[in-house]
């Protein structure tokens, strides 16, 4: 997957005007907690990658292509398609009684707008490997400033979660009963989300890059049997080195 999405960087950036652009790359420590009753947050090790040429994209795992928009210095837009991959759900004997709930792949459209240093961005992402087989609507806002050495990143996240994305990671089905825990089929919710993103140089091009952010669950999503925490929690440490390519 590295090696096809560097290839596509490099076949794209030959066709783009003769300019260079940053390319950071790096690695990192992920962790995301589960809201549901008795599973473990989830730790693992994730590839970084920011790259935009006006051409193709990678924003940490997620990848684009544009195929409509214009940039300038101070002002850019762009239609793209988009993907992206979803870290959570649980297995099959973690909750007792319950059936898996997969990890997956969405994918879609993305429409971003950037005025000097804010930015907005609303991508319409569907489930690329059928878990969910539903579609929701993520938009996002932010703005970019430096204290010092160090850069802020932070961003307002609205995710609307359409009611078979909820019911499939939420809801509980009708087999799934377990003594106090009843059959729920929840509608569609909307979550609330803030991010940050924190960098830091070492030397000219290595720098630190720290993620932070929180999600407040849908009232529909909190409100399933086999949920226990109305927030979700996550954050990535990592290394990254930037270069022009």
């Amino acid at each position: 997957m590295r090696t096809l999405l560097i290839l596509i960087l490099i076949f794209f950036n030959l066709q783009a005007e003769d300019k260079k652009h940053d390319l950071s790359i790096g690695a990192g420590a992920y962790f995301q907690s589960q809201p549901y009753t008795n599973v473990d947050t989830n730790i693992i090790a994730s590839p970084v990658i920011f790259f935009d040429n006006s051409i193709v994209y990678a924003k940490w795992t997620r990848v684009g292509v544009y195929f409509l928009g214009a940039r300038d210095e101070d002002f850019a837009w762009g239609f793209s398609l988009t993907a992206q991959p979803r870290v959570y759900g649980y297995k099959v004997d973690d909750i007792d009684g319950m059936d898996e709930r997969k990890k997956t792949f969405e994918g879609g459209l993305a429409f971003n707008v950037k005025k000097g240093s804010a930015y907005v961005e609303t991508m319409l992402l569907t489930d690329i490997l059928d878990r969910y087989d539903s579609w929701i609507v993520k938009s996002e806002i932010g703005y970019d400033f430096k204290a010092g050495d160090f850069s802020f990143y932070p961003s307002l996240i609205l995710i609307y979660e359409s009611a078979k994305f909820v019911d499939y990671y939420y809801g509980v089905k009708k087999s799934e009963e377990l003594g106090s825990r009843k059959a729920y089929s929840p509608s569609a919710g909307l979550m609330v989300g803030v991010q940050t993103y924190i960098r830091h140089p070492i030397t000219k091009n290595i720098s630190t890059l720290v993620n932070l952010r929180v999600d407040k669950l849908s009232n529909e999503a909190s409100s399933s049997p086999i949920v226990n925490d109305d927030y979700i929690y996550s954050g990535l440490l990592s290394l990254i080195y930037t270069f022009k390519y």
